[in-house]
């Protein structure tokens, strides 16, 4: 359960959003002129890209969205850390008592032990599954809410490829010019505002 930043960082996907949006001439036209594939050649493509890791840093819903589930995550941490520590007392005072106990005692003290061994792990197994899906439906909403945003915003830009830029990627080299990322920042984080602003609305009205 501590490897939460690791998860979400290797989760972005985020912009490997490719918006193959190449708009193909009229199928008669081609073949008037016979001398055109389709409207969009690759001097005519326009592509952009986003620097990935500024991305995650400061988009507020995965700001807000990691900070609850490592608050849940110290959470689970502690409640474990708890019944673990009670186990082991419960331990060490048989290990302490067992030379005075008789065998009838020890071999049901041993067997209560055993059962609340199990189930400690059993627990923790349980949590390890809730805090792993709880990560992977946060990963899956920031794919979609990324890739979606990037969706529209490069139909409006007439953009038809936006690439990831960083250490991990196969770009290498991007000018100034293609850097989309404070663009995408901005708009992602005022989308997220608005949908605050929405839900607590509803909520309110709801309310009355």
């Amino acid at each position: 359960m501590k490897n939460l930043s690791l998860i979400l960082n290797v989760v972005l996907l985020v912009a490997v959003a490719v918006l193959y949006v190449l708009h193909f001439s009229n199928k008669s036209d081609v073949e008037s002129t016979g001398s055109e594939a389709d409207s969009t050649s690759i001097s005519d493509l326009k592509i952009a890209f986003i620097h990935s890791d500024t991305v995650l840093k400061y988009y507020d819903y995965l700001k807000v969205n990691r900070e609850q589930l490592e608050a849940k995550t110290k959470k689970m941490d502690e409640d474990l850390q708890r019944r673990t520590e009670g186990l082991r007392s419960e331990i060490a005072a048989y290990q302490r008592n067992v030379s005075t106990m008789t065998l009838g005692q020890v071999r049901a003290v041993e067997e209560d032990l055993g059962k609340k061994q199990q189930n400690l792990q059993m627990y923790q197994q349980r949590l390890q599954q809730e805090l792993l899906q709880e990560e992977a439906n946060l990963n899956k909403e920031l794919y979609e809410r990324v890739t979606g945003f990037l969706k529209k915003y490069g139909q409006e830009k007439g953009l038809q490829v936006v690439l990831k830029y960083d250490p991990s990627s196969d770009v290498l080299y991007g000018v100034d010019a293609l850097d989309i990322t404070q663009d995408v920042i901005k708009g992602l984080n005022e989308a997220y505002t608005a949908e605050k602003a929405a839900s607590k609305s509803d909520a309110a009205t709801k309310g009355k």
